[in-house]
């Protein structure tokens, strides 16, 4: 005789949401039982954190449509005081980004105890205590220490287990995690997810998982909801769903994966980038020291870049790929070691001839609304490196170069009217990235480097941009310097790969021999939290799989 099965621990129907006349969710309705895991995905902005959110009442100036029941009873009709009691002690939310959510002016400790103190009336010294077994159980080291410290002297990961901690304390019977991982490497996102995958278990709560990247919805969720434009466009099993889409959305998401579209290089290519025995170093101070202690960022680092070729850089964050890159560009100076380009000299290269080498080697940054003046227009931006490297062109020449080149990066008046006089504000994170990519190579740099380039895009968006890259390699030749922690992107872009760790290159190799045949146990590590070693593991009927331990 079967169970019957369980009733809803939330069960939203027909939810709509809206901003004055604007609906960003079209009446949406799911349900979420007991200790189950549901994942919530689709692009940037199709209404995934805003559903989330709405759950907890915390989307300002919202007209709300419909039911959020949430143990029988509908939360759309609690006011202040009753929503109050409900957010942190029976629904808790992590989100995507603890830097901004945790306040800079208090220590992780009294955050983490004053959910205690608000929701269960605990007393001062024994909520302070309870949160330094919070911070062990979600294994941050030194808890004790730990918790006295401020969310800024912790890194990323130690953050984002403190979010949990937080969301943890007392005991929920529902976690929402907004994108819980976005920022993280991958070693430290699957630790995070093994965490919240081990704490699921103990507490028994249900989760609603809301993500981008469909690869950790198949593996961390057991069903999955799909949104498209404020419409859930398809739900069911994370394997149906992430395997087997039948809506033409889930499709194109699942479709959007990078593809290696790469030409053979022949044998005898000439190296264009050359660097030898690279070091860089830093003056850092360190507990118990008076004085500040030299930190190698980068060291005995050497590499070459042939022409034409993709050369990709992976690693944690802090094992020198970026200094490495500002290196390599000279914008980080060199302790030691050399950088040519053709024969040239660039880390010791005069005001002069440095400024003649910045045409030949140029840099695609990870965030392009941070590098994209906000003063100035589209036009002025792409058409900078003409003022200084091509001053012979008059100002229309200069304006037809601008526009041969958005378009070369799919960008023209067409699609986007008063293209040239916008601003980069006005522009999505996908046409952000691509102005970006035209004021670099709009002066035919030999070298482009490449920096996260696409970490902070939707799947689909993704796709576009390192299509749009592999186009531009193959008709001009460049050779690209291609920094990602992604090591599918990595993986579809590159020709070779190095492997970074502690400022070190500690193995490199052409890209599937080193994906068949890693040497260290870190790529191997790498390769298992990012789930590439074997892409076809979809593990037991849910989709689920192992989680690796921590890497140390």
């Amino acid at each position: 005789m079967t169970q019957p099965e369980a009733s809803p621990l939330l069960s939203i129907e027909q939810l709509s949401i809206c901003f004055g006349d604007q609906r960003v969710v079209d009446r949406v309705s799911f349900d979420i039982r007991p200790a189950e895991k549901l994942g919530l995905v689709g692009e940037s902005g199709s209404g995934k954190s805003v559903t989330a959110l709405s759950i907890l009442r915390l989307v300002e100036s919202a007209r709300y449509e419909g039911v959020i029941r949430f143990q029988s009873q509908d939360l759309l009709q609690y006011g202040p005081r009753q929503m109050q009691a409900v957010r942190g002690r029976e629904i808790a939310m992590i989100f995507q980004e603890p830097m901004t959510s945790l306040n800079p002016l208090y220590t992780i400790g009294d955050q983490v105890a004053e959910v205690m103190t608000t929701h269960e009336a605990m007393g001062a010294r024994a909520a302070r205590a309870r949160a330094v077994e919070l911070l062990e159980k979600t294994g941050i080291a030194e808890p004790a220490r730990r918790a006295s410290c401020f969310p800024h002297q912790l890194s990323g990961g130690q953050r984002q287990r403190a979010m949990i901690a937080m969301a943890l304390a007392c005991r929920p019977k529902l976690l929402i995690a907004d994108e819980p991982t976005t920022a993280l490497d991958v070693t430290v996102q699957a630790q995070v997810l093994e965490l919240l995958d081990e704490l699921q278990r103990e507490f028994g709560m249900a989760l609603l998982f809301i993500t981008h990247d469909l690869n950790l919805a198949r593996r961390f969720t057991t069903r999955v909801g799909v949104m498209e434009r404020g419409l859930l466009v398809e739900i069911g099993t994370a394997v149906d769903v992430l395997t087997r889409p039948s809506h033409p959305y889930t499709r194109r998401l699942v479709d959007s994966r990078p593809r290696r579209n790469l030409d053979k290089l022949a044998d005898d290519r000439a190296v264009v980038l050359a660097a030898d025995r690279l070091r860089v170093e830093f003056a850092v101070r360190t507990p118990g020291h008076l004085r500040r202690q030299r930190f190698k960022a980068v060291d005995e680092t050497s590499l070459t870049l042939a022409r034409g070729e993709t050369l990709g850089i992976v690693g944690e964050s802090g094992s020198g790929k970026t200094t490495l890159a500002m290196a390599l560009i000279a914008l980080q100076p060199l302790a030691a070691g050399e950088v040519r380009l053709d024969g040239a000299r660039v880390d010791d290269a005069g005001r002069r001839a440095l400024v003649a080498l910045r045409r030949r080697i140029q840099v695609v940054f990870q965030d392009p609304f941070a590098s994209l003046s906000p003063r100035r227009t589209v036009e002025q931006i792409v058409g900078e490196g003409l003022e200084v490297h091509a001053p012979e062109l008059d100002r229309v020449a200069r304006r037809a170069a601008v526009v041969a080149m958005l378009a070369e990066v799919g960008l023209d008046e067409s699609d986007v009217p008063g293209l040239l006089a916008r601003y980069p504000h006005e522009f999505s994170g996908g046409q952000r990235q691509r102005i970006a990519v035209a004021r670099a190579m709009i002066v035919r740099p030999e070298v482009l480097v490449l920096d996260e380039p696409t970490s902070a895009l939707d799947a689909t968006v993704q796709r576009q941009v390192l299509s749009l890259l592999t186009r531009l390699q193959k008709s001009h030749g460049t050779s690209f310097l291609f920094i990602s922690h992604d090591l599918a992107v990595i993986r579809a872009m590159s020709h070779r790969i190095m492997v970074m760790k502690d400022g070190m290159v500690i193995e490199q190799a052409e890209t599937e021999e080193l994906f068949r045949r890693p040497q260290t146990d870190y790529t191997r590590a790498l390769m298992r939290a990012a789930a590439l070693a074997d892409e076809s593991s979809g593990g037991g009927p849910t989709g689920e799989v192992a989680f690796i331990s921590p890497v140390k």
